[in-house]
């Protein structure tokens, strides 16, 4: 009765972790000791894997430890690394635990890229093992009791984890072994199991009869659902379906024993004959259907004791009325088992291996709060910086503050000076046209590996499409334009053509203020000949207008100081928001991201928005006043051809340093643009030709697995042949392959049918009688003798028959197998060259009388009639 149902483990191919969870590492972490350590902690990833799933593992606990740890790192890494077919893409491959495959077409199997496919297969083959172990107990001692209801109420559990979360886990069709309809009939099997260790244990302890019947009698119930899950299906190996059968009549006769004892404390006498009764049928029934998979010859002997004792007492004392079984009071229920919660970590010597590394989910929330925090920052400083070059531009209008310092009209003006000093210091034209040379260099470098990423993932699209319209809807697997949209690589093309356009602008702007920039890097004597001479105007000096201007002058040269030290300010804010995520993640388990992140914003960046808006208006007003004061300093001055004509340059060269510095700016920000796009675009690179590796593997396992389901197929479809050319079978020889199973206890009895044995050959008939002279008859002779009423008989017809012989004048019609030349020496006239073969020694047959010697050549046999051989039958007459 001891047989317990255990689980086989699946098996896993290899999986290649290091390489690209490092790639992982190293792309996103910078060069350190954080980075150093993440990379060791893959390594021991990798060898915890090697250790759980590499090597076969012995039934016990330290390897059910191994197991239980790498399911637990599985559970931590699994948000703190980009598992996905698009990203880090890691492609799992499992058999099916059950399926033992075929000499051609292998096992069935699974390959995907998700984490949580693995984490199923481990906790299922944590749930086989912990199975395995509790059936390797020895349930004799309360201590193997224990760890075996242990290990089956954690293989339940398990079993029953994956039947809620496969499908979700996996997001499509699983193998039968991992499907929900398989773990769960495991999950209530291995409850079952653990509800007939607690009858045992309290049976051993020899607690009350109403206790044991109760804990019984739940067990049955517990292997009367499991055996109603896989009655009509056939997702468990076919020896598990009578062991539930089995199980469920024991456990029910069980509960029905000992509720009789119950009824006889209770002096119902016939109550407990009934139930004798119907617990003698059940174990009947066991021993008759399912003998080869349980014993029941102790519990059915014990059962007719009690029976007989009790049928006894009735007879001859008690004479109570025996009930119909269904008149019997139902035997109530004790569940003493549940299955055990899966809640990461199981192992009790976990330790994560990431511990430090943040989840994904804040990750990605801090990527995009760092994105939204540089939107707020370019947004200020894009700001201020517009409204300065409006404010110089607006002042290279009014040629301030050149008009001022040029009243004497034949010098270079102060502001003029300093600028085309500036200007030379800055590199000059040389620095502006190796930078615009430059650009496209970079371009076409980024081109480049943007294409060749794209035409990576497009060949494999295209392939992918190509095998998807070949086998229909066996291609199951996700098509590749769906899979490449979340990396797009659109993107990256509408970016490089916006730079295109970005740096055209910046190209024209140069070309229009070329000139003038040449001439302000030209020596000062140069510049000072090239800018044309005016009337002296030396009268406003020291007036009222030119002061007013020159103050307000100085109020926009200080509002311009205090904005770049805003924006030094603006751009020194920091704050860890990664806190504030892990935080919401642990109580709430989700990031609300967008209203944490614009709340923090708003809070940090509320005061510098204020000072802003404070400059713009300040500079608003300067502008404002600096106008007027122009209009009047303006009215003042003689005009003439040579004052418009000088000051109308030196509006020029004003407007040229300033958009010198901006086309500076701007070529620098656009070469640093598309350095940093080259490591994004490597990056993406990599990314894609990961991913093209990892479909290439999933493909090629894809195919050969289309190729083995293909190669099971019938090759030509089913007909019916034709009644009268259908012929019985013979019967297979050899011996009957053993089933497969997934139970340890009894062995089971192979029965093979024995081998069919041939019929006996007739008894060897005499040799015919040799005429020499009959060797060439006359085919128009007329035989002579006696008529032969019999016939000759025939072979029996599982007899093989040889190719027939050629039936000519003179010659019988042998049967297979006969050599006539062995029993003697034959002279063949017509054939010279004949050897002459000796006689063989005739091996005598029990019961037989033995032939006469070989009469001289020529001669018949004595006593045996001569007749014509062509009419003589094979066999002689009886």
């Amino acid at each position: 009765m001891a047989t317990f149902i255990s689980v086989p483990l699946k098996k896993s191919s290899e999986v290649e972790l290091v390489k690209p969870l490092s790639k992982f590492v190293t792309a996103t972490y910078p060069a350190g000791e954080e980075q150093a350590e993440y990379l060791r902690s893959v390594d021991e990833l990798n060898k915890l894997r090697k250790s759980a799933l590499g090597r076969p593992l012995d039934k016990h606990e330290s390897s059910l430890e191994i197991l239980l740890r790498y399911y637990d790192q599985l559970c931590s890494v699994e948000p703190k690394f980009p598992f996905s077919e698009n990203q880090l893409c890691l492609t799992f491959t499992w058999k099916d635990a059950f399926d033992k495959g075929s000499l051609f077409s292998g096992s069935v199997k699974l390959a995907l890229a998700s984490i949580g496919y693995e984490k199923t297969c481990v906790l299922f083959n944590a749930a086989a093992l912990a199975s395995q172990i509790a059936s390797e107990q020895n349930l004799d001692n309360d201590e193997g009791l224990k760890t075996a209801a242990k290990f089956y109420q954690l293989a339940s559990g398990a079993f029953g984890h994956i039947r809620d979360t496969v499908l979700s886990a996996l997001n499509r069709e699983p193998t039968m072994d991992i499907s929900p309809e398989t773990v769960g009939t495991l999950s209530n099997i291995m409850l079952a199991q653990a509800q007939e260790v607690f009858f045992l244990k309290a049976a051993s302890d020899k607690m009350k009869d109403a206790v044991i019947a109760k804990l019984a009698n739940q067990a049955a119930d517990y292997y009367g659902d499991a055996f109603k899950q896989c009655q009509y299906k056939d997702n468990l190996p076919k020896e598990v379906l009578p062991v539930l059968a089995a199980k469920h009549c024991i456990m029910q006769a069980n509960a029905e024993l000992h509720q009789s004892i119950l009824a006889k404390q209770k002096k119902r006498f016939g109550e407990e004959i009934a139930r004798l009764q119907h617990a003698a049928e059940l174990v009947k029934t066991v021993a008759t259907s399912h003998d080869e998979y349980v014993s029941v010859k102790d519990l059915t002997e014990k059962i007719n004791r009690a029976l007989t004792a009790a049928k006894k007492d009735n007879d001859f004392i008690y004479h109570d009325r025996v009930p119909e079984v269904k008149d019997l009071e139902h035997i109530g229920k004790a569940a003493l088992v549940k299955p055990t919660a899966i809640t990461p970590p199981l192992s009790q010597k976990f330790a994560d291996l990431f511990e430090k590394m943040v989840p994904m989910a804040v990750q990605q929330s801090m990527s995009i709060y760092g994105q939204r925090k540089a939107e707020t920052v370019n947004r200020l400083v894009g700001t201020m910086r517009e409204a300065t070059n409006l404010c110089n531009g607006v002042l290279a209008s009014l040629n301030l503050p050149a008009a001022l310092e040029d009243l004497s009209g034949d010098s270079i003006p102060q502001s003029i000076a300093e600028k085309a000093r500036a200007v030379v210091q800055l590199g000059g034209l040389q620095s502006i046209e190796q930078l615009i040379r430059d650009l496209p260099e970079l371009l076409t470098r980024n081109r480049e590996i943007l294409d060749e990423a794209l035409k990576m993932l497009n060949d494999e699209e295209t392939t992918d499409n190509e095998l998807r319209s070949k086998f229909n809807q066996r291609w199951n697997r996700t098509p590749s334009g769906d899979l490449y949209k979340p990396l797009q690589g659109s993107n990256f093309s509408n970016i490089l053509d916006k730079a295109v356009q970005a740096d055209q602008v910046v190209r024209d702007r140069y070309n229009a203020h070329c000139d003038m920039i040449t001439l302000l890097c030209k020596p000062e004597n140069e510049l000072n000949a090239a800018i044309p001479s005016a009337n002296p105007t030396k009268t406003l000096q020291g007036s009222e207008v030119v002061n007013v201007l020159r103050s307000q002058l100085a109020k926009l040269d200080e509002m311009k100081r205090e904005r770049e030290t805003l924006e030094g300010e603006i751009k020194a804010v920091t704050f860890d928001m990664s806190t504030v995520f892990l935080t919401s993640l642990a109580q709430d388990g989700a990031i609300s991201e967008e209203q944490m992140s614009l709340s923090k914003l708003d809070q940090l960046y509320g005061a510098y928005n204020q000072r802003v808006q404070a400059t713009l208006r300040t500079q608003e007003e300067l502008l404002g006043q600096v106008q007027t004061s122009h209009q009047e300093f303006s009215s003042l001055k003689q005009s003439n051809t040579e004052a418009n004509q000088r000051e109308e340059v030196l509006k020029k060269l004003a407007s040229a340093h300033d958009s010198y510095v901006e086309i500076s700016n701007n070529l620098r920000e656009g070469t640093k643009f598309y350095n940093d796009l080259t490591e994004i675009l490597l990056k993406f690179q990599n990314k894609c030709s990961d991913i093209v590796f990892a479909r290439k593997t999933e493909r090629d396992e894809l195919l050969k697995d289309l190729q083995q389901s293909i190669a099971r197929e019938p090759s030509a479809p089913s007909f019916n042949v034709p009644a009268y050319q259908s012929a019985p079978a013979a019967p297979a020889g050899g011996p009957t392959p053993a089933p497969r199973t997934v139970f340890t206890g009894q062995p089971q009895q192979a029965q093979q049918q024995p081998p069919q044995m041939k019929p006996n050959p007739p008894a060897r008939p005499p040799p015919p009688s040799f005429n020499p002279q009959a060797a060439s008859p006359n085919p128009a002779t007329t035989p002579t003798g006696p008529p032969n009423s019999n016939p000759p008989p025939l072979a029996p017809p599982s007899q093989a028959q040889g190719p027939p012989y050629p039936s000519y004048p003179g010659y019988y019609q042998m049967p297979m197998g006969y050599n006539p030349y062995a029993y003697g020496q034959y002279h063949m006239p017509n054939m010279p060259n004949m050897p002459n073969m000796p006689y063989m020694p005739y091996q005598q047959t029990p019961g037989q009388g033995g032939y006469p010697a070989a009469p001289p050549g020529g001669q018949p046999y004595p006593g045996y009639p001569q007749q014509p051989p062509q009419q003589q039958p094979y066999y002689p007459q009886q």
